[in-house]
């Protein structure tokens, strides 16, 4: 620290080395977000266009498109005590304690001193005492930009903190819709395979009469032995894969499986339709590409903050206070010291360490455009996909439909022909089976389409 001397104006000074930091130029690229080359509309519906996300656009509670009370209760619980989601809740908080970090770099910082020593200062002296106090402050004048650039890499990582936490919400809220709308999927086809099994068991037992009556052979034993098993195997198999979906969702809620239950819910949830004229605009929700576009701008930042260090550093100090031999006089105005002064800093050789270091946030600024990029095509893609499959979907149901219609006309016949006499009633079990296992076709295509569903919501950043 150089000190001053009376005839020297620290006011003139400082004033002057404010305003050659405020006159000062950040150093490096300014943002800009990169243009891509995206079609104009989807391919899979022109009613649909492309848009910049904008993930700051209100999502509201999707899940309520599917009209299901117990779904709107389970997404109240997974907001509020979801471990993954107050994981993510904490990295945000996180994000904006570093940005806070950040802003404190372009104040002074301040700091006070006091301290009593006892002891010889040069040979021949006799041991004294001193008592200093003190106030003193420091603050490194920005002239290159670099702590702006620490602000705005801040500022970015803490936007792109909470995209990544929306974005994380809202994977969660879908995996539990998926989750749940499987599990009432689940409770429906076990209801049609213990009707199958049941069907299939009262075959075997007239099949056996019929063996006893000579009527068939063994092999007309065996084969309705073996339907009958393949049916209880079925439900065994529905069933495990009915406590594994409760298991899922009660490890999203934060809950042990061991105390979580789901009834089988008494409604079959809405399937929604997806309306005509949807807004392009919905696609802006997407938070997942906005955390990547924030990456861009923390690596563009990274590379101002990496080519600062080229130039010195200058720093502003002051300090003020008293220094005594006695604790009585310790604060007296003969005993007041002061200073004032700049210091200039700058590394002459570091071994290529600078330039590394710069080549190495120029790299990851690129890798940053490239993820972006591709952020951006999968969800382009994630829209498709989804928009074709509710369409084939939807004409896969119609066909199922019709299917299911034909079988419980053809079990109908059936019983109208039992009840004249005119077949056995092998037939009728048999119509029934048919018209079971059409059912069951039906909501493994109604499974998927609420898979679906929930899929293209996600995909659009929360409903549409």
């Amino acid at each position: 620290m150089i000190a001053m001397n009376r005839t020297t104006t620290p006011q003139k000074l400082c004033a002057a080395l404010v305003a050659v930091a405020l006159a000062g130029c950040a150093i490096g690229p300014d943002y800009a977000r990169p243009k891509l080359d995206i079609p104009a509309q989807f391919k899979e519906d022109g009613r649909w266009k492309s848009a910049e996300p904008q993930d700051a656009m209100p999502r509201g509670d999707w899940w309520t498109v599917f009209q299901d009370p117990t779904m709107n209760r389970l997404m109240d619980t997974l907001n509020q005590q979801s471990p993954t989601i107050s994981q993510a809740e904490a990295q945000y908080r996180a994000a904006q304690a570093q940005l806070r970090q950040a802003q404190a770099g372009l104040f002074p910082s301040l700091s006070a001193n006091a301290s009593r020593s006892h002891g010889v200062s040069a040979p021949g002296d006799g041991a004294a005492t001193s008592y200093n106090l003190g106030l003193s402050a420091s603050w490194e004048v920005d002239l290159w930009g670099a702590v702006r650039r620490e602000v705005e890499a801040g500022k970015a990582k803490q936007q792109a903190s909470e995209a990544q936490l929306a974005a994380i919400r809202l994977s969660s809220q879908a995996q539990l819709a998926t989750a749940y709308l499987q599990l009432v999927v689940a409770d429906r086809q076990l209801a049609n395979l213990r009707d199958s099994e049941k069907a299939l068991g009262e075959a075997l037992k007239l099949t056996r009469n019929q063996f006893a009556a000579g009527i068939v052979g063994d092999e007309a034993v065996a084969s309705a032995e073996s339907q009958w098993h393949a049916a209880q195997a079925s439900v065994v198999d529905k069933q495990l894969t009915r406590a594994q979906l409760e298991h899922a969702i009660a490890a999203q809620l934060g809950q042990a499986p061991a105390s979580f239950s789901l009834p089988p819910a008494a409604e079959t949830p809405h399937l929604p339709q997806i309306p005509a004229g949807i807004p392009s605009a919905l696609l802006e929700r997407r938070p997942d590409v906005a955390a990547a576009e924030r990456n861009m701008a923390v690596a563009n930042a990274q590379i101002g903050i990496a080519k600062a260090a080229f130039f010195p550093t200058l720093t502003l100090g002051a300090s003020g206070g008293y220094r005594g031999s006695t604790f009585a006089d310790w604060v007296t105005l003969p005993n007041r010291i002061w200073s004032v002064g700049p210091s200039l800093a700058l590394t002459l050789f570091d071994a290529g360490l600078r330039r590394a270091q710069t080549e190495q946030a120029i790299a990851n600024y690129d890798a940053s455009v490239a993820s972006y990029r591709q952020t951006v095509l999968a969800a382009l893609q994630g829209v498709e996909d989804n928009l074709s499959a509710q369409s084939l979907l939807q004409e896969e149901s119609g066909m199922q439909t019709a299917a299911l219609a034909a079988a419980k006309r053809a079990e109908t016949i059936a019983m109208n022909q039992y009840q004249a006499g005119t077949v056995a009633y092998l037939n009728v079990l048999s119509a029934q089976n048919a018209r079971i296992a059409a059912e069951n076709n039906l909501w493994n295509v109604v499974n998927r389409q609420y898979a679906g569903s929930v899929a293209l919501i996600a995909a659009l950043g929360g409903r549409w």
